[in-house]
């Protein structure tokens, strides 16, 4: 059943919605990167869009620095900016080879740029200009800021902490507690730790305290399977997005479905109903009154759909009852 504080995006991407993100402070500007090689803004309480700008290749991942400046890379290997306010855009500059993530930091005020070209940049908006690039030693697939901490995940499996103030070595090198590709990284609120999750159907837990009693305390469960006919289909987790401040969070996967989880108390909260295809993006918005889904078809499968799904994004209404844990948390 679709619930009554759910809705469309009006306007939807042309092609895969690769990422979407609240603006800092909001519940009403999202930001929406796509494989139709456009950013787009979007007004999500009168549901309209704001603005659209290009880049020359499909767009893997974009994010606000304030409220009227975006930054956005992909298959162009550029990194552009957009101020909307005077709708003016800049090349800030360029990756060797495509441009996966791109985060702000607010503690450092700076973007960070993860790059298939190993590499990790930092750019300075005020200039702006490249001040640092650091190699990872594989293709950067997701980034993760923690207050003043970065993570970050690589092919092979790698996880890499650092210290964004210092940069010149890596605070931890550790191997994902999964046993394939990882998909996707994000930092607790409470900056304590991370999840991540894999395109084999699970998510991890984890610490980043190195003392061997917290370590303890990670964990990896399964998730985003369907059992059908005795057989168990096992799908990609494509998406987490924390709830700014109850500390759960929400994942999307190719299954179509939406959960959420406690992960201290290692609980799921809620599932909502299955979405049409594959979940690629999730973002609650400032407060976590509302999620935002982005839901794209990814190419999954060797015999895909025709015609293939829409691409579309909703915006869902969250209760406190759908995201606060249930038990007070001991942690």
């Amino acid at each position: 059943m679709k619930s009554q504080t759910e809705y469309k995006v009006k306007s939807p991407p042309e092609d895969a919605i690769s990422s979407v993100k609240f603006g800092p402070n909001t519940n009403q500007f999202l930001l929406v990167s796509s494989w139709d090689g456009t950013v787009r803004l979007y007004d999500v309480t009168t549901n309209n869009l704001r603005h659209k700008y290009a880049h020359d290749a499909p767009v893997l991942d974009c994010c606000f620095t304030d409220a009227v400046h975006s930054y956005s890379g992909g298959l162009d290997n550029t990194l552009k900016s957009f101020d909307f306010n005077t709708t003016t855009e800049n090349t800030v500059g360029a990756h060797a080879n495509a441009i996966k993530c791109v985060e702000y930091c607010s503690e450092v005020n700076g973007i960070l740029t993860g790059s298939w070209d190993h590499h990790i940049k930092l750019w300075d908006p005020r200039t702006p200009l490249c001040s640092g690039s650091y190699n990872q030693g594989e293709k950067v697939y997701t980034i993760s800021v923690c207050g003043e901490k970065l993570v970050v995940g690589t092919a092979g499996r790698k996880i890499l902490v650092w210290d964004i103030r210092n940069m010149s070595y890596t605070l931890q090198k550790r191997e994902s507690n999964l046993k394939y590709q990882t998909r996707a990284i994000r930092c607790f609120p409470n900056k304590q730790g991370f999840v991540l999750s894999s395109i084999e159907g699970r998510v991890a837990v984890e610490y980043l305290d190195t003392n061997p009693e917290i370590q303890k305390k990670k964990y990896a469960f399964k998730c985003h399977r369907i059992k059908e006919d005795g057989m168990e289909k096992i799908y990609p987790v494509n998406a987490i997005s924390f709830h700014p401040t109850h500390n759960t969070f929400a994942t999307g996967g190719s299954d179509g479905y939406v959960n959420i989880w406690d992960g201290f108390n290692k609980k799921r909260l809620c599932q909502f109903h299955q979405y049409h295809t594959s979940i690629t993006s999730l973002s609650f918005s400032h407060n976590g009154s509302v999620l935002a889904i982005a839901c794209s078809y990814f190419l999954e499968e060797e015999n895909p759909p025709n015609p293939l799904p829409e691409d579309a994004i909703y915006i869902r209404a969250v209760t406190d009852q759908e995201t606060k844990p249930k038990y007070s948390s001991n942690s």
